[in-house]
């Protein structure tokens, strides 16, 4: 939504720049802005295209409009097949110099880390929600069972579990959990890092919040290059064939879209970056939630305090005797209290989804 609103406001931005100083062509424009700005979002979400193909879109369909109303404004419009041989012959003639190919770096390089770090924070939604509905064996609930409830059956509702034995058994039960710990830690550590690279000048609130800045630096271009473009456009296209006029004036209405976009001024770049260095140090308090679990819940809430008389599995004693194993699967076969198989399917599936997105 962060992003949604963030597209809207440069597309804003850019949409007032041809009301408010090329009125003329403004409503033929902001068509144009419009389908940028839709790429623009396409791209960070997800879809197959290029940066450089629709930015080079842009400034192909703006060219004929600048033509006709910058450029060789007349009393009538150019033709439709005049407007598109301007738009094919737009990369030959360069009328706006340099500015689509900074466009095309500046856009490649923000919006790529931008798109992937969306992607990533679906997969950590994905993650929670996988390890979330993690259905558990037999064996583990029967191990649940006997530390829970089995005291009960001897009248000795008060007693809480020794912590060795509450760490055998859940450990036992959260054995999977723990195989994601160490690519978990990996994908929040490469989530700081990519959230450092959005900030800054490359960062997307920068690049997009700027846009009508290389918009409005274009026109100016054309304009000042104005009688070598027309010598070139004749060359290219011939004199321009006209038809009656019908560009209408200015139709965006600034004010639609106020009330959602009011909150946001000129100092929203800095924001947006704000909220994600809020959301990454919050994120940072769980990067070892998975490999902890089990020690977090025997030691906060389940298992009985150091010193006093504890459940075992069998009676109530002074302290546990076996040996407490490790998190890891691998440390699950020496588990007195809990049988573990193997890693789950589930699990590793996970944990191959969360060393794709760390190597992006």
């Amino acid at each position: 939504e962060t992003f949604e609103m963030l597209i809207r406001l440069a597309e804003n931005y850019t949409s007032t720049l041809f009301c408010n100083t090329y009125r003329t062509m403004a409503a033929e424009a902001t068509v144009h802005v419009q389908e940028f700005f839709t790429d623009v979002g396409l791209f960070l979400f997800g879809t197959d295209i290029s940066t450089e193909e629709f930015v080079n879109r842009f400034f192909d369909t703006l060219f004929p409009v600048v033509y006709n109303h910058v450029i060789n404004p007349g009393p009538t419009d150019i033709s439709l097949e005049y407007a598109e041989c301007l738009r094919v012959a737009r990369r030959d003639i360069r009328p706006f110099g340099d500015i689509p190919k900074k466009a095309i770096g500046q856009m490649g390089r923000s919006l790529l880390p931008s798109r992937t770090f969306l992607q990533a924070l679906n997969l950590g939604i994905e993650v929670i929600n996988t390890t979330d509905h993690l259905r558990f064996s037999k064996a583990c609930s029967r191990a649940l069972l006997r530390m829970q409830y089995c005291p009960h059956c001897q009248g000795l509702t008060l007693s809480k579990p020794c912590l060795g034995y509450c760490l055998n058994t859940i450990r036992g039960c959260l054995a999977d959990m723990a195989e994601v710990d160490l690519h978990w830690r990996g994908y929040i550590q490469s989530l700081e890092e990519l959230s450092g690279a959005l900030s800054g000048a490359h960062g997307i609130e920068h690049v997009l919040l700027n846009f009508h800045s290389l918009v409005r630096d274009a026109l100016v271009q054309a304009r000042i290059n104005r009688p070598e473009l027309l010598e070139q456009v004749n060359k290219i296209c011939g004199p321009p064939v006209r038809k009656p006029k019908q560009s209408p004036g200015c139709s965006f209405d600034q004010n639609k879209d106020n009330q959602g976009l009011k909150m946001f001024s000129r100092n929203s770049e800095e924001m947006f970056g704000n909220r994600r260095k809020e959301f990454i140090s919050h994120l940072r308090l769980y990067r070892a939630f998975y490999g902890g679990l089990a020690d977090q819940l025997c030691g906060n809430e389940l298992a009985a305090a150091e010193g006093l008389p504890c459940w075992n599995g069998e009676d109530v004693v002074r302290s546990y005797t076996h040996r407490v194993v490790g998190s890891e699967i691998k440390a699950q076969s020496a588990n007195p209290e809990v049988q573990v198989k193997g890693t789950d399917p589930v699990i590793s599936q996970i944990i191959d989804k969360l060393k794709h997105v760390i190597q992006v």
